[in-house]
Parts: structure tokens; sequence; C-alpha cells
């Protein structure tokens, strides 16, 4: 983990939001860990979630002060880069609605 983060193969890089509060983490789905970290999975299919053949996986640590991202396979065991991947324009619009509404709700900013 760390300060920034960027999905695989994407341009763009996220932080943190110097706004962020745990109880906003909560309320948009983040669920608590043993540890103490919180972890986002959401699946990633551009007509239906149901159907998803990837999700998008956000880590944040406890401190709120580290960010890990990735977007995996459905069995969530390997990261795959989907800008490279065929026939995935749906899953990418996807993804960036997904991020776009955690940037909305000041869990994340680009950087």
């Amino acid at each position: 983990m760390s300060k920034k983060a960027q999905i695989l193969g994407d341009t763009e890089f996220y932080e943190l939001s110097p706004e962020i509060k745990k109880y906003a983490l909560r309320d948009v789905g983040f669920q608590e860990t043993k540890q103490g970290n919180f972890r986002l999975e959401r699946p990633i299919n551009g007509s239906s979630p149901y159907d998803a053949r990837y999700v998008l996986k956000i880590t944040i640590n406890k401190d709120l002060d580290n960010l890990k991202l990735a977007t995996t396979d459905k069995s969530g065991m390997h990261n795959l880069n989907i800008f490279k991947l065929k026939d995935t324009d749906k899953e990418v619009s996807d993804l960036r609605y997904l991020l776009d509404f955690m940037i909305e709700k000041k869990v994340l900013v680009k950087s």
C-alpha cells in the first residue's frame, strides 16, 4: 500500500481525500477487516453486475493514509489490466464510473 495508487494499465493516479472519514467509507460500502483496514470489492461489468467478469478492489489501511487499487478476475486471485484486454470498453466505462463515485463521495482524489 502507498499514498498514491494506480490501477494496472491506467494512466490516472489516485490518492485518499484529505476529507476522508471512517463513517463515509462504511456509507459507500467498505467493510472493516479483522486487522482494522477497510476493503471494498465491486463487480465491474458494463451490462449486468450479476454477470461480472472483473472486480474492482480498493483497500485502505486503518490509519486512512495508505491505499491499494486493483482490478482482478472474478475469483479475485489475479490482477488484470482491463485496459489492454479485448472488448472491455463497457467494463472500463463502469470502472471509471465507480472511481468517479469514490471521488464524488470524498474518498479518493485524482493526483
